[in-house]
């Protein structure tokens, strides 16, 4: 017996394919909105088909490209395919807007236009995974020994828990922070389930007490999610899923549909036994440092249930991923199937990092708002003079145009002529710009504006890299 990654066959051309997405995308629930957030309507994400035409999504990214725009663009398509697998449901009724959207959202031509672009969608964001290599001979006894080795790694807070602490307003941090968790765990273990349907035997009943423990023994006041949406409340945010769709990272976006991906494509399952060990085993740790983050940051009104219980229940959900999942299945399918679930493991790892990394430079973005405005002047003086050549973009747009949440592929300078407009780069985290100002904006960060005047006209110098244009 022997595995294969995960290829797609590129039957479609690039121009079809960019045609699809690009078809899918233009359902009405999915254009931009004045809505900034999503208020009671699970259906509505901005997914910004009028740049989804220029994008190429017919190979895989490699690594040093998967926070590109093209990867939030992707990462935003498959979250909509992949729930529209999930019932959702607003809290406060059916309005005439929310039916519209549960019809279209849930309807067959969106499901099936959703399904054809999935498979090249999942191999442009997941394919660098690729370059992860299981070799050698494994046996059951080295498969331990090499799960077992996560047990002595150092338990030091990761980078992201690090930025909050050091910025400049860690209560705006921890919100944003608490935001990139919202699409996995408003729907904890939706993905899980994907795994749980079928016949296997033992082992299924076994990762069904798993899912049993996610959704609280069917008492809803216990229910993960529902401590999740508990959290929330307590710091401040509301729990409508998708309220902050505008403030998900690509990352974020990535770790939650890396396990839809391996539940929705069942031949990689036994990555998933993997995956769901390595994220089991260090959420112990994780949860724990997280509720005493919480509770440093804002205090005894954080409701912080949410972590402490996981402290408890993943030391057991680790241990029954490798006594009764793991080790149970390679006795039934034999050896054959380990570099598999050793992948799982190495694969999610990556993730794990990736997403950390890339929240902790979004928080030194947001802290370096008030500087990034000052540095306008600097590279602004450099362009106007023609010392620094730039391609730009001029743009004018009136007042309530929105500028949806996207990224640039390199450091850009927006440069206002007239005008005022908001510049947002996070939940809580805005720069006022006038005539005659502008701003720095990194590679890959998170960010979008409003306009504030009745009219704005403003700039956009692709710069590269800013910091060289200041040498």
């Amino acid at each position: 017996m022997s595995f294969t990654p995960h290829h797609t066959p590129f039957e479609l051309d690039p121009a079809r394919l960019r045609e699809l997405a690009l078809d899918f995308a233009s359902n009405p629930i999915y254009l931009d909105n004045e809505d900034w957030e999503n208020e009671d309507n699970p259906y509505h994400r901005q997914l910004r088909p009028q740049i989804i035409k220029y994008l190429d999504f017919s190979k895989p990214l490699p690594a040093s490209e998967i926070l590109d725009y093209s990867a939030l663009a992707a990462n935003r398509l498959l979250a909509t395919i992949y729930e529209a697998d999930l019932m959702f449901l607003p809290k406060k009724g059916m309005s005439e807007s929310a039916w519209a959207g549960f019809k279209n959202f849930y309807s067959s031509t969106n499901r099936a236009r959703g399904e054809m672009i999935r498979p090249y969608l999942e191999k442009h964001v997941f394919g660098f995974l690729d370059d992860i290599e299981v070799t050698g001979e494994w046996t059951k006894e080295s498969l331990a020994a090499y799960l077992g080795r996560i047990q002595d790694l150092p338990t030091t807070p990761s980078a992201g828990e690090k930025a909050i602490r050091e910025s400049s307003d860690p209560k705006r941090a921890a919100r944003n922070w608490l935001i990139q968790f919202a699409p996995d765990f408003l729907s904890e273990a939706s993905p899980m389930i994907r795994n749980v349907m079928g016949y296997y035997g033992p082992v299924q009943s076994e990762w069904f007490k798993i899912v049993i423990d996610e959704y609280g023994y069917g008492v809803h006041g216990t229910k993960h999610s529902t401590l999740f949406e508990n959290t929330l409340a307590s710091v401040g945010l509301s729990a409508d899923l998708h309220r902050y769709w505008q403030y998900y990272l690509t990352s974020s976006l990535m770790m939650s549909n890396y396990f839809h991906y391996l539940g929705k494509n069942h031949e990689l399952f036994f990555r998933y036994l993997g995956a769901l060990y390595y994220t089991e085993t260090t959420l112990v740790d994780f949860c724990r440092r997280a509720a005493d983050l919480l509770t440093d940051v804002f205090g005894d009104e954080a409701d912080v249930k949410y972590f402490t219980e996981h402290v408890h229940i993943d030391v057991h959900h680790g241990r029954m991923a490798l006594e009764k999942l793991i080790m149970p299945i390679v006795d039934q399918c034999g050896e054959s199937v380990i570099p598999e679930i050793v992948r799982g493991f190495e694969e999610f790892q990556a993730i794990a990092q990736i997403a950390d990394d890339d929240f902790a430079e979004q928080v030194r973005w947001m802290d370096a708002g008030p500087r990034n405005k000052v540095l306008h002047a600097p590279v602004w003086a450099k362009i106007e003079s023609g010392e620094v050549e730039a391609p730009v973009a001029h743009i004018v747009e009136p007042r309530g145009e929105l500028s949806n949440t996207h990224q640039h592929d390199g450091d850009e300078l927006c440069h206002i002529v007239s005008g005022t407009m908001k510049f947002v780069s996070g939940y809580d985290s805005h720069q006022i710009l006038e005539a005659g100002e502008g701003t720095v904006i990194w590679r890959n960060r998170l960010h979008g504006a409003i306009i504030d005047s009745e009219e704005c006209v403003y700039e956009i110098h692709s710069v590269g890299d800013y910091r060289a244009c200041l040498s």
